[in-house]
């Protein structure tokens, strides 16, 4: 087990080097650099004033060439883009992701700023997926065939197809105050009161602000990891191992509980992996929707504004991420099933 896990985290060194170039490559490639952007701004500012006196060709001619050479060196881009790669790398190496060039602050105290709503949710809601969906699917396993589960799979199957965003707009206008009912609370964590609050007081105002957007967060996973929990029991329960304990007159709720649902919990753990990078990112439409300042918003401006080093240090924290929760995954398969040996 140590050997196999050595190896995946030297794997993992190649395949960060191998994303992170292409990444820096396509991103320094495509067009609107910061520099353009920068030069844009300028003009701009400039248009005001000289709009009014001296016209347009005036304007364009107002940042010269030792301004533009400047701006290059201030940005690092008077360097070519394999020299700029290079040092970017041995920056990383000490945990420096370099400097935003729209916040004007460390890369890494952005990233941090806005974490905490992303990771909030993203916790709950793997906790709440997970736990939820693993119960329910369960029992509907266990009363497969009755009211119970044509009743709850055609309400799953009602909620799968109501997009996250959608449902989002749904019950801000219906629960918010857009129109009908305000019983919930838009925007940020906490209300304004939040530390004069008791610590119960505190716990239900959280609770009170995570209601309607940890329902759309959790909307896209819940049906489907319903579904995968259920069916991966039926199938077991179907195996020649089931039929031999309740041959032997084991319990029906002993089979299903202790000897089925180990294996059943195979294809569940798999995703944990996944889940573990997508909480990270966060959603843009969720945040936007509900006036959250989290990664997913982030992840959007810095590409609109040409934030590279935001970008990269997104890109290479969200594939270590994938490539931990990849392995974590694995790991988990062998705790679920002993018979997988990954020598």
């Amino acid at each position: 087990m140590f050997t196999y896990i050595l190896k995946r985290l030297l794997i993992m060194i190649p395949t960060l080097l191998g994303i992170t170039l292409v990444t820096f490559v396509i991103i320094n490639l495509a067009p609107g650099s910061p520099i353009e952007q920068r030069i844009q701004q300028m003009k701009f500012g400039g248009m005001g004033n000289e709009g009014r006196s001296s016209g347009d060709n005036s304007k364009s001619s107002a940042v010269s060439e030792e301004v533009i050479e400047a701006l290059k060196k201030q940005y690092g881009f008077d360097k070519p883009v394999h020299i700029r790669y290079w040092i970017w790398l041995k920056n990383i190496a000490k945990l420096d992701f370099g400097e935003s060039f729209t916040y004007e602050e460390p890369v890494l105290d952005v990233i941090t700023s806005k974490l905490p709503v992303s990771l909030q949710f993203g916790v709950v809601s793997l906790i709440m997926s997970y736990l939820v969906c693993v119960v329910l699917g369960v029992i509907k396993a266990v009363k497969h065939g009755t009211a119970f589960d044509y009743v709850s799979s055609f309400l799953l199957f009602v909620f799968y197809s109501i997009p996250g965003f959608m449902l989002a707009i749904l019950l801000i206008v219906y629960f918010a105050g857009g129109g009908f009912y305000n019983w919930f609370p838009m925007g940020e964590l906490y209300s304004d009161n939040y530390y004069d609050l008791t610590l119960w007081g505190k716990i239900v105002d959280r609770v009170h602000h995570f209601i309607l957007p940890l329902i759309c967060y959790m909307i896209g996973s819940f049906t489907v990891l319903t579904m995968l929990m259920k069916n991966s029991l039926l199938d077991e329960i179907k195996k020649d191992y089931i039929r031999t304990a309740r041959a032997k007159g084991v319990p029906e709720k002993v089979v299903f509980l202790k000897h089925a649902l180990r294996n059943a919990l195979i294809p569940i753990v798999t995703g944990i992996g996944g889940f573990i990078s997508v909480f990270f990112v966060g959603s843009l439409l969720l945040e936007s929707i509900f006036q959250l300042d989290g990664m997913g918003l982030l992840s959007y401006k810095s590409i609109l504004q040409r934030d590279y080093n935001v970008i990269m240090g997104l890109i290479f924290i969200q594939s270590v991420l994938m490539l931990v929760g990849n392995l974590i995954s694995d790991l988990a398969y062998i705790a679920v099933d002993p018979r997988i040996d990954f020598k």
